[in-house]
């Protein structure tokens, strides 16, 4: 489903769960999020799309084959999973999980809201 983004956003948030992911790593759509001291609790995970491209330098330390299937699966650190989710304030955001570890202290990764979308233009698209 298309949305007409209102307003790129791009900050860390904070996530959690009902029940904690099985995955690290690949840990899924949260149940809600905070953020800018808010708590959104997300009432409809409306898309899901993953990027694990490799790219520059990290695009050529793999054979062909082995790239190709890290692209389709994700290897460890590389990727994003993304979130079209509608929260309970009614509101559509996309929020992503970057797979990448920022330190030597942050291993896991971090969540983020990308941006918020028009629920009208949501709701009107036929697209998926």
């Amino acid at each position: 489903m298309n949305g007409k983004p209102i307003r790129f956003i791009n900050e860390r948030i904070e996530v959690f769960y009902d029940q904690p992911p099985v995955l690290e790593k690949k840990p899924g759509c949260p149940d809600g999020f905070k953020w800018q001291d808010q708590v959104y609790q997300i009432t409809d995970r409306i898309a899901e799309w993953h990027d694990y491209q490799r790219r520059g330098r990290m695009a050529r330390n793999m054979s062909p084959s082995h790239a190709s299937a890290a692209g389709q699966r994700g290897s460890w650190g590389v990727g994003q999973d993304y979130y079209r989710v509608l929260t309970d304030t009614g509101q559509v955001f996309d929020i992503y999980y970057d797979r990448a570890p920022q330190d030597a202290d942050r291993r896991k990764g971090e969540w983020f809201i990308y941006r918020e979308l028009s629920i009208e233009d949501i709701a009107d698209s036929s697209e998926p």
